[in-house]
């Protein structure tokens, strides 16, 4: 069975930055295309950021581009989403998902197998 479990949530000012890590057991991590997603208060769910299986090729919304930087370590089978420069409205619940059908990753929740419970982000004006 696919764990996914997310750490490193909290309450940050604005300006300031947090570190998400979603860990993966229960499958090959290196066969995984990897994402972050979010939902905010009263919002669908949206894409945050993508990584392919190898880490080489990362694709990011509009939105945080420039400010969020996603990542992988394949031996701690772990993925990360380093976030600065934060804002109030990146406030959200964020889930990390895996898919195990992409290779290069995807921005799509249809193509991701697997999905974290979510943690808490907060940022205070």
């Amino acid at each position: 069975q696919v764990q996914l479990v997310e750490s490193g949530g909290g309450l940050v000012q604005a300006g300031g930055s947090l570190r998400l890590s979603c860990a993966v057991s229960g499958r090959t991590f290196s066969n995984l295309a990897m994402g972050w997603f979010r939902q905010a208060p009263g919002k669908e769910r949206e894409f945050v950021a993508t990584i392919s299986r190898t880490g080489l090729t990362t694709f990011y919304t509009d939105s945080v581009k420039g400010r969020f930087t996603i990542s992988r370590d394949n031996a701690k089978k772990t993925v990360y989403l380093q976030m600065n420069s934060l804002k109030p409205e990146d406030t959200a619940i964020y889930s990390c998902a895996a898919s195990a059908r992409s290779i290069g990753g995807s921005d799509s929740e249809s193509q991701y197998d697997y999905w974290g419970q979510g943690t808490q982000v907060t940022v205070s004006s």
